[in-house]
């Protein structure tokens, strides 16, 4: 099968801010998913999105399936950019389509869907303005984060704020740096969860990943970062915490997560993979953070092929699951 794999690859760039590229890709990742689907007996093109003529590739080089990291360029919506440009062409993609990834990327409207669902999400409110009156049923702690950014982008320890004139310091620091509207929402204190879906002939939920952060006290950051994220596992600056897969949950608990997290991979429309984070409060209720489409695939560090290990799979495999998944799709026309 001839297959283009359409990702962003990681810059540097110090006119920009620290974490601007943290979304896109290694080439760690790259190479890792274009040896996977080779080992497969699949024909790989790499193609940057960034660099590419995109219609004029896919113009050009037909291929029977993209297969699909590209975090997009820019804009509002710009984890869709590359699937709805292959919509246009008819090309079929791994991963969900156009809506679910302008809609996940946008977590305040995700959130409105979660309520509606019924699913546990923290209280929050949007500040477009920054001057907004904040909405007395909140209760501090309070955590402020860019409304539409991932990878943690935007977040340190000191976005969990316990006054009204610490919050709306950072609101309006968030709204400087990121040029978008913050979102307020509670600060959970409990348990950091993180749980995958893969579809691959049904819909699996994956081994529950816990993030233990006890051990991070020289950073004071007891929640996931980007710090976190970018530096996890040195010691000097105290970033080191504990992964347990699966999760240290009793049998309950651990069916009401599943049963939140596919919940939440429906509402959102999800196609082939998706990981949901989520915050386990001190009295056992999973509060949903946010849903990622576009989970990372680094074999190494990111959390899903984690997951993925736990389950007893081997990463060439995960790659192809998530294949043959959106082949199936293709079938049914979803």
């Amino acid at each position: 099968m001839k297959i283009a794999l359409a990702y962003n690859l990681k810059e540097k760039d110090d006119t920009k801010p620290a974490d601007y590229f943290s979304e896109f890709d290694s080439d760690e990742t790259i190479n890792s998913i274009i040896s996977a689907l080779r080992k497969k007996g699949h024909s790989i093109d790499a193609v940057d999105v960034g660099r590419e003529d995109i219609f004029s590739y896919f113009r050009k080089n037909r291929v029977d399936m993209v297969f699909n990291i590209a975090e997009g360029k820019a804009g509002k919506f710009r984890e869709s950019e590359i699937p709805a440009i292959l919509d246009y062409l008819n090309i079929p993609y791994t991963g969900s389509n156009t809506f679910s990834l302008a809609l996940a990327l946008n977590k305040a409207l995700t959130k409105k869907i979660l309520v509606a669902e019924d699913i546990p999400t923290p209280r929050f409110q949007v500040f477009v303005k920054g001057n907004e009156e904040l909405n007395p049923d909140l209760k501090f702690p309070l955590i402020v984060k860019p409304n539409r950014e991932g990878s943690a982008k935007g977040i340190n320890l000191s976005n969990v704020v316990t006054s009204e004139e610490g919050l709306f310091k950072k609101i309006k620091e968030i709204r400087n740096i990121y040029k978008q509207e913050a979102l307020v929402e509670e600060f959970i204190d409990g348990k950091e969860l993180t749980v995958g879906v893969l579809e691959n002939g049904k819909t699996t939920v994956l081994p529950i990943l816990e993030i233990d952060f006890s051990s991070c006290g020289k950073s004071g950051e007891y929640f996931y970062s980007w710090r976190m994220k970018e530096y996890q596992g040195d010691s000097e600056l105290g970033l080191t915490p504990t992964f347990h897969c699966p999760a240290r949950l009793d049998n309950q608990t651990e069916a009401r997560i599943q049963e939140v997290v596919l919940k939440t991979h429906r509402a959102v429309g999800c196609f082939d993979i998706s990981r949901t984070d989520i915050r386990l409060s001190k009295d056992n209720i999973p509060y949903v953070l946010e849903i990622n489409p576009l989970p990372g695939l680094n074999p190494t560090e990111s959390n899903f092929p984690i997951m993925a290990y736990a389950a007893g799979m081997q990463y060439d495999d995960l790659i192809e699951a998530i294949l043959i998944s959106a082949l199936e799709r293709r079938k049914g026309i979803n």
